[in-house]
């Protein structure tokens, strides 16, 4: 089986170090796996029977560069030619379960650091000393592999009760990879989910964004929902099981939602786009909050882009994304639905340019998030909603090529304000700014003749003049 595996130079190089000096050395985890099938090597993984100190002595002068950043957990951290390796002795590690906290104990075996490990696919190793390349496989790894299945080294009751973000890891790579968990593994994790609230918001977030952007992100998404770790991580999901569309053509929002996720990623075109997927999920999060029915039996959400908007706000938050994310996703929430006031193509030249501006650098996400939330089944009606849109782009288009629509400022800026009133910087000159802009919305460009005028009008009218 070994053949499977390609072995870099620069870890065999390695390997002949640490044999030189006695130990052992072991490419493992996700390394190995990675390699049985064919994906990209990106960072090596190592394991050794030597201990830490012993390590950092053998890499010295060898490595362009080390880092011990995890030496209290026995990993030592290096680069050469390029390269990122990491390097791990053994662990048979015991948790305080409340925490999660290792207490860090060194292991003596490579059977015994490989039952450690969270799945069985990432507990095969191959060891690179001793003349020979021999692969390790006491779990049934590469079984598992073949078949597609996620399975843990130990009982899975066991290793989720020592880490788990495990529980999510496995949804992960139920996404990543589009493995099936086993049976087993489901019920442990449907029992234990209520266990993750113990990890901290940061490390549940690293796990859910790369489930997000996984190949596969719905399946990984319907088994946090099956599973009931998604109450714990994002309950603002499964609570969409609850308000049916106001179409009647799904079985509910969730549902909707999950498709919207799938349409968004078949217009991705420049690879996995992190704040376009979780604007496609995230896009209806208002709509069980502002569910009502009508008096005619029908049901409406009005205004479920708004408190969407500020529901996706506080939910990234809370998992610590970046601001800048945060930002974006919900604002592309708060969007969304912009476009179905279009009609049917009789919007003005300024509701279009308000369209694009209040877009920004969103306007092409925002494009795909609306196309993508067009899932009814009526094929007439999706037609009729996707010529329209296409209408808009064009109308986006045409004003684009008219009036350089990206930039849009007033005719005046703050300085010329300033010398035609005869004022100084203050409140007034952002009041007489907001002014010409809504004006440059309304009309279009302005002469600078026109502007002047229209300027003091507003200077009269205000007491500014």
């Amino acid at each position: 089986m070994v053949e499977l595996v390609t072995v870099p130079p620069v870890a065999q190089e390695l390997a002949d170090l640490f044999g030189a000096a006695g130990h052992r050395l072991y490419l493992v985890g996700g390394t190995v796996r990675d390699a049985l099938l064919g994906r990209p090597e990106t960072d090596l993984d190592f394991t050794t029977d030597a201990r830490p100190d012993a390590v950092l002595a053998l890499v010295d002068g060898w490595a362009s560069a080390v880092w011990d950043t995890g030496i209290a957990f026995g990993t030592v951290g290096l680069r050469r030619r390029g390269v990122t390796m990491e390097i791990t002795t053994f662990r048979s590690d015991a948790y305080d379960r409340v925490s999660r906290n290792p207490v860090v104990a060194y292991g003596d075996t490579i059977e015994e650091d490989l039952e450690r490990r969270d799945f069985s696919v990432n507990a095969m190793a191959v060891e690179l000393t001793g003349g020979r390349r021999a692969f390790v496989d006491p779990f049934g790894g590469l079984a598992a592999l073949a078949s597609g299945v996620l399975d843990t080294p130990a009982t899975p009751e066991e290793s989720f009760a020592d880490d788990p973000l495990r529980m999510l890891r496995a949804a992960r790579f139920v996404a990543q990879l589009g493995f099936t968990p086993a049976p087993r593994v489901v019920a442990a994790m449907t029992a234990m989910a209520a266990e993750l609230g113990r990890i901290t918001a940061e490390r549940v977030q690293v796990e859910l964004s790369k489930l997000i952007m996984g190949a596969h992100p719905r399946r990984g998404l319907e088994l946090l929902v099956d599973t009931g770790l998604a109450e714990v991580v994002l309950p603002e999901v499964p609570a969409m099981r609850l308000a049916i569309d106001e179409h009647m053509q799904h079985k509910d929002v969730y549902t909707h939602s999950l498709v919207v996720l799938e349409q968004a990623i078949a217009r991705e075109t420049e690879g996995p786009d992190l704040v376009l997927r979780l604007a496609a999920l995230l896009h209806d999060i208002g709509k069980p909050d502002t569910r009502r029915r009508e008096p005619d039996g029908r049901v409406s959400f009005h205004h479920h882009e708004a408190v969407g908007a500020k529901l996706v706000r506080k939910r990234l938050r809370a998992l610590r994304y970046p601001k800048v994310i945060v930002d974006e996703v919900s604002q592309l929430v708060f969007l969304h639905l912009r476009f179905h006031g279009y009609g049917g193509g009789e919007w003005t030249d300024s509701a279009v340019r308000r369209y694009v501006t209040d877009a920004g650098p969103l306007l092409d996400r925002l494009h795909k998030l609306v196309r993508s939330d067009c899932t009814t089944r009526n094929k007439r009606r999706a037609a009729a909603l996707q010529r329209t849109y296409d209408d808009l782009e064009s109308r986006i288009t045409t004003l684009r090529a008219q009036e350089e629509l990206d930039a849009i400022r007033p005719d005046l800026d703050g300085n010329a304000i300033m010398e035609l009133l005869g004022i100084g910087p203050g409140p007034l000159v952002g009041r007489a700014y907001k002014h010409l802009l809504a004006l440059r919305m309304e009309r279009g460009p302005l002469s600078r003749e026109d502007a002047e005028a229209e300027l003091r009008r507003w200077a009269a009218a205000n007491g500014a003049g």
